[in-house]
């Protein structure tokens, strides 16, 4: 199932075996296109999807609220860059795209500008995706952490899209998974002599 365009912004995510436990909802997997690439682990096993499930839920209770702690000129590398060094790298820098590194994360963490890795499994490949709310648009910005910082510039994919279309992608996900997995539910649940 996908709601959107791969080639743009779009959600894309497959029910292996729904599961009645509302923490872990389903068995599959959960991806995020940006700029045609797939950010997640496309396997039918990858992970339990209660948690990208709430993220979207979160993001769209959220809407306007996911700002940018930083001017919107930074080019995507910096930001990824910038991220990966405040996160994740024991890298000494004195500038994070403007700010100290203590301002960053707190900014990040605060504004919830990022939306994956989101707690689940689907993720374990190394993606990150940003989300900045910037007026009348949303910035996405995806990328790898990668065994090396030199690599990362090839997996950075930047997209600017017009607000109400990326919140109606994420709805309409959110309406076609709830759907998917109820009736998946529905069927585990039927006994063979309901079904002769």
């Amino acid at each position: 199932m996908i709601a959107g365009d791969p080639s743009v912004f779009a959600i894309e995510s497959e029910i292996t075996e729904a599961l009645e436990n509302p923490g872990q909802m389903a068995l599959g997997f959960f991806v995020i296109h940006v700029g045609g690439r797939a950010f997640g682990v496309k396997e039918p096993d990858a992970s339990c999807l209660g948690c990208s499930f709430n993220e979207v839920e979160a993001r769209l209770r959220r809407r306007g609220m996911h700002m940018s702690p930083f001017p919107t000129d930074y080019h995507a590398a910096d930001v990824a860059e910038a991220y990966l060094d405040a996160i994740y790298r024991d890298t000494p820098r004195r500038d994070y795209v403007g700010l100290s590194r203590q301002e960053f994360v707190e900014a990040i963490y605060t504004s919830a500008v990022i939306w994956a890795p989101d707690g689940d499994e689907t993720f374990d490949d190394g993606s990150h995706v940003l989300q900045f709310d910037v007026g009348s648009r949303v910035r996405i910005i995806a990328f790898v952490n990668t065994e090396s910082p030199d690599d990362l510039t090839g997996t950075i994919k930047e997209e600017w899209l017009d607000a109400n279309l990326f919140y109606s992608v994420m709805s309409d996900w959110n309406t076609l998974f709830t759907a998917e997995r109820a009736d998946r539910l529905k069927t585990n649940t039927r006994s063979p002599e309901a079904e002769s």
